[in-house]
Formats: structure tokens, sequence, C-alpha cells
């Protein structure tokens, strides 16, 4: 639980323990007060009357303003149900992606499967689920034809271990036009990447 939570979890227990007090009847208040002085003036009724009408106003607020921060602490922080959904439609959505590259091998359309994951992810993370807070962390032994990323985000206990395998695809390769016209020289390479993801980290 989140800082947020643990503030509205407490913030519902002070509302508890105000309308305790406002159902606490007069007469064993008064007897409470009389043992600890003896010689003070009796308490009229109005007085224990204007003390509950407080006392809910205020256990009334407290509650409304911790139900509204609740909204807001849901869409500030992911759950493990809205992480597991958004990870699994992400996969589904990457596996078979195709892209090209440039001379260098870099992708074209994207920097790298860590970015490409991340806003997957958030894209279907559904209409609670915060636009930020996701990290993908690729493993040490990830290589451009075979990566393993762990897949977690801010305020779920949930992680997914994402694997990607590039493959190439000469029938996605694109050689745009030259500058008469014509067919180009340049000739960028195409790739599918075959995606999978299990529960647990890498």
């Amino acid at each position: 639980m989140n800082a947020l939570g643990q503030l509205n979890v407490l913030g519902l227990c002070l509302c508890a323990v105000l309308l305790a007090m406002a159902c606490v009847k007069a007469d064993r208040v008064r007897a409470w007060r009389a043992s600890i002085n003896p010689s003070a003036e009796e308490l009229p009724d109005s007085a224990f009357v204007v003390a509950r009408v407080i006392l809910l106003t205020v256990a009334g607020f407290g509650v409304y303003t911790s139900v509204q921060t609740m909204g807001v602490a849901d869409r500030t922080s992911w759950d493990d149900g809205e992480l597991t959904s958004a990870v699994h439609q992400a996969t589904d959505d990457l596996d078979g992606y195709r892209f090209t590259v440039d001379g260098s091998g870099t992708p074209l359309y994207f920097d790298d499967y860590a970015s490409l994951v991340e806003d997957k992810v958030v894209e279907h993370g559904g209409g609670d689920a915060p636009q930020t807070g996701v990290t993908v962390t690729p493993s040490d032994t990830d290589t451009a034809d075979d990566a393993h990323l762990t897949v977690t985000a801010d305020g779920a206990d949930a992680s997914f271990c994402t694997h990607v395998e590039r493959s190439r695809s000469k029938k996605d390769d694109y050689t745009p036009p030259g500058i008469t016209g014509g067919k180009g020289s340049l000739t960028y390479r195409g790739y599918r990447i075959a995606v999978a993801t299990q529960k647990g980290e890498c």
C-alpha cells in the first residue's frame, strides 16, 4: 500500500472514532465528568446535541474526503489486475510485430525493446490505470535477436517476464524510391518479433 492509501486508512479510522464518540450517551459523559471534577457545573442537553452535530459533520466530511482520495490513489498507481491485463494485451499486440532497421541495425520507429513494451503496456492500461509508472528492465544478456524484459509498475506487486525473439523477414524489407522516382539504392531490412510473457521476474 502506498503512502496515499495509508493516509486514507488512517483517515477512516479517525472518522470511526468520531462516530463512536457521537454515540456515547449523555449520562455516561456526565458520570465520567463528575468522577473527575465533582464540583463542575452540569452540562445541558443542548451541549451534547451541538457536540454530536459537530462530530457527525466532521466524520462525514472525513469519509467523503477519504472516498475521493481513494479515487485519486487508484488513478495514480497500478494494481495487479490492471498490470496483468495490460501486459497480456501488450504481448498479443506485439506478437508478430514487424519493423525495419537502418544500416546500423537500429529500429526506425522505436528506440529499443524496453521502450516498445513499456509504451504498449501503458497503452493497454485501461481507464483507471495511470499513464506512467511502468518500468521495463532488460536482462544483461539481451541481444537484438533475443531479449528478456522484466515488467513492473508502481503500486502493483506482480511482475512479468516478457521474451522477445527477433527473426529476419525479407518480405518486410523497404526500399524507398530514388531521387528520380525510380527504385532507390537503399534498402531497410525487415524483421518480425515473437513475444511471449510469463508471470514473475526474468
